[in-house]
């Protein structure tokens, strides 16, 4: 086995501890949505027991993340996402934007009207508009962002957003399923008391 190879099996022991704990299961709970027994796993993050695809196929699956990105295989091919529209049957178009499930999920939305029913789940978002305006509500507040507008918050609030007039908005829709969250923060402003973090972003460098 040369060393290159080696080091790459070495290292997805680790990589499945971290991936458990940050998911926040249990030896147990793992054991029982993979079928892999307690003392496989806790071999398997050890590096007691080397991995093999009967083993890592089911991990995959329940961290869900891609077999490629469980073993940190060298990136090979191209690397483009290709894109494929989602048409929704209110005349929406979603686009994603990134290939891999389980991590923070990012998505081109264009938005029709639509009706307005306020939704909770888990999660964190993080809206840019592109063009057109956006009407967001969190609960009680609703705020009217624009081109070069952003906001963010956390999903488990009773929230909708779409267009705040009868014509389409675009923006770039932000994802956390485990309640990811942006780096940068901003407080809401005295003026605008919502929960929604709103400010415009520095136009980009020519």
């Amino acid at each position: 086995m040369d060393a290159e190879l080696e080091q790459i099996l070495d290292s997805i022991g680790p990589r499945l501890r971290a991936l458990r704990r940050d998911r926040g299961l249990t030896l147990e709970a793992l054991a029982t949505t993979t079928g892999v027994s307690v003392s496989t796993l806790s071999r398997l993050e050890s590096g007691s027991r080397r991995p093999t695809l009967d083993l890592l196929i089911p991990l995959a699956r329940a961290h869900r993340i891609a077999l490629d990105d469980l073993v940190a295989a060298p990136a090979t091919g191209d690397p483009r996402v290709h894109l494929r529209p989602l048409r929704k049957g209110d005349g929406s178009i979603l686009v994603p934007l990134t290939q891999y499930p389980g991590r923070v999920q990012v998505f081109k939305h264009v938005l029709a009207p639509r009706e307005r029913k306020l939704v909770t789940h888990d999660g964190y978002e993080w809206l840019y508009v592109l063009a057109g305006e956006l009407r967001l509500i969190l609960g009680e507040h609703e705020c009217t962002l624009r081109p070069g507008e952003a906001a963010e918050f956390d999903t488990r609030q009773p929230h909708w957003f779409g267009p705040a007039n009868t014509s389409a908005v675009e923006i770039l829709h932000l994802f956390g399923p485990r309640g990811d969250q942006a780096v940068v923060r901003t407080k809401p402003s005295a003026n605008n008391p919502t929960p929604a973090a709103t400010t415009p972003l520095p136009p980009a460098a020519s």
